[in-house]
C-alpha cells in the first residue's frame, strides 16, 4: 500500500495506530483466556480423584508389631493428604492371596501382621477414613505367582494348589513361562475372583474396587495355540481365539462391576490398563475389548490408564513416540470420544521414574533434566477438559527423599497453592 500525499500519510498513521491497538488488544485477550485457563486448571486439580497405589511392597515393608503398625499407617495416610491426594489404592489381593484372615485365599506372604492377633487391612481401611481419604480395594485377579512369588511358597491348601494338583481341576491354573495363572476361561475362576470381591466388600467399607493391567499374560508368537486354547477348542467357540479371550476378561469385569454396586451402590470400579492402546488390543496379550468397555455403562465407571512417560518420549530412531505423555493422552481422548464413553477418565503418572536415568531415547532422559514433570502433566490432562482423576505411582516414592522437588511441585498442583 502506497500514500502520495500529505491527506495519505495521515491516513496510514491512523491505520497504523488502529492495527497497534488491535495486536495489543489480541495480545491481551489471548493472555486472558490463558491464564483463565490456567486458573480453571488449577481449580479442578484440588477435585476429582487424585489417588496413590500402596503395594504388595510397601505392605511388605509395614510394621508386624500392632502398636508401630497403627502408627505407620496413620503416618502413611497423613502423608496422602499432606500433598493434596484424596484417595489410596491399596492391595488386598496381590497374587490370589489375602491381606487380612480370608475364607477364600490364604494369608499373604507380604503381610507383616498376624491376622489373627489383629486386623491389618481393617486398620487401615478406618485411618484413611479418618484422614478424609477414600480406600480403593486393588486386585490382581489372575495372577498366583511372579512378581516376588514363588510357586514354592504357595500353600498346600490354598485354592490354587488344590485346583492345581486335582486332576479335575487342573486346568483352572496354569503355568505358562515359568509363571502361574489362574485361568481366565474358566466360569470357577471367574466366580471365585467375584467372591473374593463381594468377601472385602462385606468386611470393609471400601469406597471402591480396581483391577490393573494384569490380565492374560503375554503370549508371544504362539499365543493361537499356546495357553488356554485347550477350553478354546473345547468350547467350540466360532469366534477368533483373540475375541474369544478378550469375551473371557470382559465377562470377570461385568461381573465384579455388578457385584461392586450390589454390595455398595455408592462404590466404584474401575480398571487401571497399560496405557498404549497398540498393546492394550493386541492380540498376543492382555486381551482387553476396551472399546466396549468404554462405550458401554455395565463394565466400568473410569479407566486410568498408566501413561508412564514424559513429554518427549522418543523411540529408537529418535522420533516422538507414541507412548509421549500428550500424545498418549490424545489416543485416549480420542477413543473416549469415538465410543461416546461416559466412563470416567483418569490419568496414571510415574513418580517412580523421576530423578532416574529411565530410558526415554533421549541422550539425557528428561526424567533427569526436570522436577516438575508430573506438575505438567496434571495441568496437560486437566486442560483438555477430558480427564477429572489422577492416579500416581507409587507410594514409597512419594516419601522417597531423592524426588522431594517433584513431589512438592505436584503438592502445589493438588492444593492450589
Amino acid at each position: 500500500m502506497k500514500f502520495e500525499n500529505k491527506s495519505g500519510i495521515m491516513a496510514y498513521k491512523q491505520f497504523a495506530g488502529f492495527l497497534m491497538t488491535l495486536v495489543i488488544c489480541i495480545c491481551m485477550c489471548g493472555a486472558i483466556n490463558s491464564r483463565a485457563a490456567g486458573v480453571e486448571a488449577l481449580a479442578n486439580a484440588t477435585n476429582g480423584l487424585r489417588g496413590v497405589w500402596f503395594s504388595y511392597i510397601n505392605w511388605s515393608e509395614m510394621p508386624s508389631e500392632e502398636a508401630a503398625f497403627k502408627k505407620e499407617a496413620d503416618k502413611v495416610m497423613e502423608t496422602i493428604a499432606a500433598n493434596g491426594m484424596n484417595a489410596i489404592f491399596c492391595h488386598v489381593h496381590s497374587h490370589t492371596d489375602a491381606y487380612y484372615k480370608s475364607d477364600i485365599f490364604p494369608v499373604s506372604k507380604f503381610l507383616p501382621a498376624n491376622p489373627d492377633k489383629f486386623d491389618a487391612l481393617g486398620y487401615m481401611v478406618d485411618s484413611a477414613h479418618r484422614h478424609g481419604i477414600q480406600f480403593h480395594a486393588w486386585l490382581n485377579p489372575y495372577r498366583v505367582t511372579g512378581s516376588m512369588k514363588r510357586w514354592e511358597e504357595e500353600k498346600e491348601d490354598s485354592i490354587s494348589k488344590r485346583w492345581y494338583n486335582n486332576p479335575e481341576s487342573n486346568r483352572n491354573v496354569l503355568l505358562f513361562d515359568g509363571s502361574y495363572y489362574l485361568n481366565p476361561s474358566k466360569k470357577e475362576v471367574r466366580d471365585l475372583i467375584v467372591s473374593a470381591v463381594q468377601e472385602v466388600m462385606t468386611k470393609y467399607d471400601v469406597d471402591g474396587v480396581q483391577f490393573d493391567d494384569y490380565f492374560y499374560p503375554g503370549l508371544g508368537t504362539g499365543a493361537d495355540t499356546n495357553f488356554d486354547y485347550q477350553e478354546y477348542v473345547e468350547s467350540g467357540s466360532t469366534l477368533p481365539i483373540a475375541e474369544w479371550r478378550r469375551d473371557n476378561v470382559s465377562a470377570l469385569i461385568e461381573a465384579v462391576y455388578a457385584k461392586v454396586h450390589e454390595m455398595k451402590p455408592g462404590a466404584v470400579f474401575g480398571v487401571s490398563p497399560v496405557a498404549q492402546l497398540k498393546y492394550l488390543k493386541s492380540n498376543r496379550s492382555y486381551f482387553v475389548d476396551i472399546d466396549e468397555w468404554l462405550s458401554s455403562d455395565k463394565y466400568v465407571d473410569y479407566i486410568l490408564p498408566q501413561i508412564y512417560f514424559g513429554f518427549e518420549q522418543k523411540t529408537g530412531s529418535g522420533a516422538i513416540s507414541d507412548a509421549a505423555y500428550e500424545v498418549c493422552l490424545n489416543d485416549w481422548i480420542n477413543l473416549m470420544e469415538k465410543n461416546n464413553s461416559k466412563v470416567k477418565l483418569y490419568v496414571g503418572l510415574a513418580l517412580y521414574k523421576c530423578n532416574t536415568d529411565s530410558w526415554d531415547g533421549n541422550d539425557i532422559p528428561e526424567w533427569l533434566r526436570y522436577n516438575d514433570i508430573l506438575a505438567r502433566e496434571v495441568l496437560a490432562a486437566l486442560g483438555t477438559g477430558k480427564v477429572s482423576g489422577f492416579g500416581i505411582y507409587a507410594y514409597q516414592n512419594l516419601v522417597d527423599s531423592k524426588v522431594i522437588k517433584e513431589v512438592e511441585n505436584l503438592r502445589k498442583i493438588f492444593l492450589g497453592a
